[in-house]
């Protein structure tokens, strides 16, 4: 059934009203689902609503922020409705960040309160927490002036922590009603910049409901769509485009752990899911799997796959061998709260493999003379920021009422990306066609993106660079054909000094996020650099050496 019908009209909510009007409408059905745990849309709501009552006990009031570090455990949906019951915005934290990395991310949002797991797939948060404020067992939290109070889900032996139980069962008091409207901050979302540190992009429960909503409508949702996912929930994708759009038709999220073809499949015939979200390299790891035919796939109807161009043959394999009728892809990004632009149903496979699509049409007020859509584009120079007329190559800038009004407690980023008129500056070059499509044709800037997770070499360079064997350090973003792009480090090392690609790349491993770790590590002399008349290394030449290098 079209979104149409169901919902002819707009009106802008906060995300608790919409999940009360949805456990209104949609009581007993499944919400979430996993092989352990099937939470209703009643069950989430009430349990929503115990954890707000908890976590208002521990301080936190409309306006704080809450970090939650979770994978993709049910427990991350109701969590995510108890902070915005409280009017305040939660800020999923990418669970692969180190010590440092999440002392970043608790300190400059300055955050009133941290739930995390005590452990997962080998990272220990706990000691983590250890490292980088040691009292925090005894709630003494130096250094973190804003926190209050650290909660653990799952088991820990350890004396006096508070638990995501006792934070369940800790308050049975009345809430008031919820102060949060529908303009306010839901998410400040860490993503990473050019200047090598996490910035938090705000969305408002406006921006959130509204890309959700027009995510499900462009895409035609049916009644009670159930979408599988292993995407991490700390992403606008999932998140957005998962969590959230299942709401607006009694939907279900089918929240998986880890990325397994088996896994995928296993999850998609117990669940009758019918709608799988996946990046490219999830699509080839899916195809090269011996033993797809043992599954019952015939609930599938739609794929939709993002963050990399994925070639027409992988499409019409993935169609043929499970059995699904629709196939999308699209583009967008944290600071345009989600995707802004998808393909459409009927598009054919060619129009998916070379075009991210074109701007949702969400059926709601966006933009008076755009209709429908939720956001527009337009190419301009790089340089000099100039319109670009249509068809031309440039960088593409986006506006629209999911736009973000900024990034957390810095300016003066975010008068750097919000241009005259409203318009999002992207970093990436592309084409804005005369039928409203994008094509996309590569980064202005030096930010790229490996197995979806967008990486800032800067941050990896910094790392490197503080080793007492390098003199100077260049990361680059290589194209290959699982993973999107993989990172490449070229070093130069310092007079008379020695090291090997294994150590630097183990010195990368212990300090940042898998998903930073460079594939590669190649040594050159100072000479050899490619430079400028001035003096500045070109990178776009190194990419080329590192693809000689492999072969490429």
């Amino acid at each position: 059934m079209a979104l149409a019908a169901r919902y002819p009209t707009w009106v802008p909510a906060t995300m608790d009203v919409r999940l009360a009007d949805a456990a209104a409408q949609y009581h007993g059905r499944p919400y979430v689902l996993t092989d352990d745990i099937a939470l209703s849309y009643h069950d989430v709501a009430a349990r929503a609503e115990r954890l707000a009552r908890g976590l208002y006990g521990l301080g936190v009031r409309p306006g704080d922020r809450v970090a939650l570090v979770m994978a993709n455990h049910p427990d991350f949906v109701p969590l995510s409705f108890a902070v915005w019951r409280l009017g305040a915005a939660l800020i999923p934290v990418n669970f692969l960040f180190k010590a440092e990395e999440l002392a970043y991310v608790i300190g400059q949002s300055a955050c009133r309160a941290v739930i995390t797991m005590a452990s997962f797939r080998g990272l220990d948060y706990l000691a983590a927490l250890d490292r980088i404020m040691p009292g925090w067992p005894r709630r003494q939290f130096e250094g973190f002036p804003s926190l209050a109070a650290i909660v653990v889900a799952g088991d820990t032996e350890r004396d006096g922590v508070l638990t995501l139980v006792t934070l369940e069962t800790s308050d049975s008091a009345p809430m008031p009603p919820s102060p949060a409207r529908p303009d306010d901050a839901a998410v400040v979302m860490y993503t990473s910049g050019t200047t090598g540190l996490p910035k938090g992009v705000i969305q408002t429960h406006d921006n959130l409901a509204r890309s959700a909503y027009g995510g499900a409508y462009h895409l035609a949702f049916e009644d009670g769509r159930r979408i599988l996912t292993a995407l991490p929930l700390y992403h606008a994708f999932a998140l957005v485009q998962g969590m959230l759009a299942a709401l607006f038709v009694g939907g279900a999220l089918i929240p998986q752990l880890a990325f397994d073809p088996a896994t995928t499949f296993t999850g998609i015939a117990r669940h009758r899911a019918s709608y799988l979200m996946l990046v490219p390299t999830m699509s080839v790891a899916l195809l090269e799997h011996p033993d797809i035919e043992r599954y019952d796939l015939s609930s599938l109807i739609s794929v939709l796959a993002g963050a990399a161009p994925t070639p027409v043959w992988v499409w019409q394999k993935l169609k043929d061998r499970l059995g699904f009728k629709e196939v999308f892809t699209g583009y967008g990004m944290t600071e345009l709260t989600s995707a802004t632009t998808f393909t459409a149903p009927d598009d054919d496979l060619t129009m998916v493999a070379t075009t991210v699509g074109r701007p949702i049409d969400a059926g709601i007020a966006g933009i008076p003379e755009r209709g429908g859509e939720i956001a527009e584009y337009k190419a301009v120079d790089p340089l000099t920021g100039d319109d670009l007329p249509v068809g031309a190559e440039g960088e593409l800038c986006a506006r629209g009422p999911i736009a973000t009004s900024g990034y957390f407690a810095k300016p003066q980023e975010t008068t750097a990306l919000i241009m005259p008129g409203g318009w999002i500056r992207s970093g990436d070059l592309g084409r804005v066609r005369a039928d409203g499509y994008l094509e996309l044709t590569g980064r202005s800037k030096e930010l790229y993106k490996s197995g979806g997770e967008l990486v800032s070499p800067k941050e990896v360079e910094e790392l490197l660079t503080g080793h007492p064997a390098v003199g100077q350090a260049f990361v680059v973003g290589v194209p290959d054909d699982r993973w999107g792009e993989i990172g490449c480090a070229w070093i130069v090392l310092s007079p008379g000094a020695s090291s090997t690609a294994e150590e630097l790349i183990d010195l990368a491993r212990q300090n940042l996020a898998r998903f930073k770790v460079p594939k590669h590590l190649f040594f050159l002399a100072a000479a050899e650099l490619p430079t400028t008349p001035t003096g500045k290394v070109q990178k776009f030449r190194l990419i080329e050496m590192a693809k000689q290098r492999l072969g490429g």
